[in-house]
């Protein structure tokens, strides 16, 4: 029986285990493609030019996988299917003509909704309690194919970026692997995604970690949770004065109405409640500029703070 020919564009962990699921299953993976290792960016994550390497692929880290080079190439394999995992550029139309079958992308959402870049952070940023992961056919214009499958997935309140997408990952991959038979089959679904309900969401900068005090409580966890360790991390102020929020909760009702940004409580081993703009948070690990993480209240006894002080 002919084994099913891949080109494979991927990075990331979701792409490595993917790749590793097709490989373990005995598909006739012919090219990956990945990016080139940033050297300023924080690699937490598994390498799929690592995946590559061990199981002999070759494998490309082109500037952009539309290059005349990169095209030829995966043309020049004639593969069954293109699959994108992770991978952050567009593929163009030269590369989306190139598969036999089909050219198929693996999502972090459920599609139409949170279409672009970093939706799994997005989803906690804007609060959501539900997200999940979409097979679609690829398209000239980003995450707007017709749906192959979907796995929806509940967020848990305390849910980290991280701990969603260990999550995701898992399902995403056995997703992959349930659904692309009946591509190949000519038996999957194909459909079409409503542009009505379509929302897209940007790529995310460190920058973009930035919180107020002014803010919700709620909306204050909600960033922290979205972006907290291995992403860069919420924070307040600049400079000396920048102060990295890794972990919070949502704190009881206050009496009053202290000022947002106002120290209410130092509780032992557990961290620092303060007044923000409607509610309280209690800040449980945090992060002083150029010291350690550590708990907020061992933090703020360091530097002496008192409840009625603003942080």
């Amino acid at each position: 029986m002919k084994r099913t020919r891949w080109a494979v564009f991927a990075y990331h962990t979701m792409g490595a285990r993917a790749l590793e699921a097709l490989v373990a299953r005995g598909e006739d993976v012919a090219v990956v493609v990945t990016h080139a290792d940033a050297p300023d960016e924080c690699l937490w994550f598994e390498s799929v030019a690592d995946v590559a390497r061990i199981h002999r692929i070759p494998c490309l880290t082109p500037a952009s996988p539309n290059l005349p080079e990169v095209v030829e190439t995966v043309r020049g394999l004639a593969p069954d299917l293109v699959l994108s995992v992770w991978y952050r550029r567009l593929l163009g139309p030269a590369l989306l003509a190139a598969p036999r079958v089909a050219a198929l992308n693996l999502h972090g959402s459920l599609l139409p909704a949170y279409r672009g870049r970093a939706p799994l952070n997005w989803v906690l940023v804007n609060g959501e309690t539900r997200t999940g992961v979409t097979l679609h056919h690829m398209t000239a214009a980003a995450d707007a194919g017709d749906i192959v499958a979907q796995r929806p997935i509940e967020i848990e309140p305390a849910d980290t970026a991280f701990t969603l997408y260990e999550r995701m990952v898992k399902i995403g991959v056995d997703l992959l692997l349930e659904s692309y038979p009946g591509v190949l089959a000519g038996t999957a679904p194909r459909i079409s995604q409503d542009a009505a309900r379509a929302t897209t969401v940007p790529r995310r900068r460190p920058e973009d970690g930035r919180v107020a005090w002014t803010w919700p409580a709620a909306q204050i966890v909600n960033m922290i949770r979205a972006v907290a360790e291995p992403y860069p991390g919420a924070f307040v102020g600049d400079g000396p004065a920048r102060l990295t929020l890794w972990a919070a909760s949502l704190a009881q009702e206050l009496p009053g109405r202290p000022a947002p940004g106002t120290l209410v409580a130092i509780v032992p081993a557990r961290g620092l409640v303060v007044a923000t703009g409607r509610g309280a948070v209690l800040l449980a690990r945090v992060q002083g500029a150029g010291g350690p993480a550590e708990l907020a209240d061992r933090w703020a006894e360091r530097r002496r703070l008192r409840p009625g002080m603003r942080l």
